[in-house]
């Protein structure tokens, strides 16, 4: 049994449900074996095949308002009906000027919009979500935006340089009666764990190592995946499929393990073996991924983990509607096969990796 309160659950007075979503992952891959080239002598285990890289002219804002854009083309609404514009990420351009109102600008939903920047490492864009639920369900808005997207760094030669990566989601969110797919509920579970963290004056983040793994990632994930199924009253069997936070390969396969799940539900959402983990949008877009091939009545789980840390977990149901738009943007698959290898140099020069002063 899981250390949660069983009345935890998040669910909207009035039913919810997503209208919109729309991935974008940049085209430059850096292939891991460049990175153990570099710093490991070609020696070594890869966590990843390869990673997503932003180009010189992208950045969380213009990768935001891309993402964006798809999830208004399947939403089909005037932008200027969303009442909320809010951007969860770990690498906001600026440290005051918020990435939300350069986003709501872009997509035409300024000025009569509230619009601001989210943070919790990885889970920022799913905090972003639960937000833009209670919105929608408490009637304060019709339509809200949530996107959760990076263009994540590690440090010259650290374990992170593998895997941290560029891209993620948008998802609008509605009335559950428009949707094209129903978020039946969703549950968080935090706790003061510091396992990884960035101070604002430094440029790469610290590791706190004997708290990565299972008092972070595996406790947090568990927790929140568990406690959503057992008030729902549902088991793994009983979805199609499961999308769990992927900072590497094997640490989302785990998870499904542990829960129950099959690598066959995890499969179409399992994304960080070909872009790499990118933060606030790996949950996210690998939910993309599922509704990109998920069929009405599917049931599926996501669940988000952040440092610092915490989960959020999500029960999503397909509607009839998804079969109908979902052809109206971009399929991820679609970003993910429009690759452009670069190497090393050219990585570092992209990503700033190389002081000229």
């Amino acid at each position: 049994m899981t250390e949660t309160n069983p009345t935890a659950i998040l669910k909207p007075d009035r039913p919810v449900g997503i209208i919109g979503y729309g991935a974008y992952v940049p085209r430059y891959r850096l292939p891991a074996s460049e990175v153990a080239r570099v710093w490991a002598g070609g020696k070594g285990g890869l966590p990843v095949k390869e990673k997503a890289v932003a180009g010189l002219d992208e950045d969380v804002v213009t990768m935001s308002i891309e993402a964006g854009r798809n999830a208004l083309l399947r939403a089909r609404i005037d932008p200027e009906l969303l009442r909320a514009v809010w951007v969860g990420s770990e690498s906001h351009p600026y440290a005051v000027k918020p990435t939300g109102t350069l986003v709501a600008e872009a997509l035409g939903a300024a000025p009569s919009v509230s619009a601001g920047d989210w943070e919790f490492a990885c889970k920022a864009g799913t905090e972003a979500m639960v937000a833009a639920m209670g919105l929608v369900g408490s009637g304060m808005a019709r339509y809200a935006l949530a996107i959760g997207m990076d263009t994540a760094q590690g440090r010259p030669g650290d374990a992170l340089e593998y895997t941290a990566a560029s891209g993620g989601a948008a998802y609008i969110l509605g009335p559950a009666d428009e949707s094209l797919a129903v978020i039946e509920g969703s549950y968080s579970y935090v706790t003061d764990t510091p396992d990884f963290w960035r101070r604002a004056e430094r440029k790469y983040p610290e590791h706190g190592h004997r708290f990565t793994g299972e008092p972070a990632y595996f406790k947090h994930i568990i927790e929140a995946g568990q406690h959503l199924m057992d008030e729902f009253g549902l088991k793994p069997a009983d979805f199609s499929y499961a999308i769990f936070h992927q900072p590497n390969t094997k640490f989302p396969q785990r998870a499904a393990q542990l829960l129950g799940f099959t690598p066959e539900q995890i499969k179409p959402g399992l994304l960080s073996p070909v872009i790499g983990n990118t933060y606030a949008g790996a949950a996210m877009i690998g939910l993309t991924a599922t509704l990109d091939v998920a069929q009405p009545g599917d049931r599926i789980l996501m669940v988000s983990f952040g440092s610092g840390a915490g989960s959020d977990a999500f029960l999503i149901t397909v509607t009839p509607a998804l079969v109908e738009r979902r052809s109206l943007a971009p399929a991820t698959a679609e970003y993910i096969a429009r690759r452009t290898p670069v190497d090393y140099a050219e990585y570092a020069r992209m990503r700033g990796k190389i002081a000229l002063e």
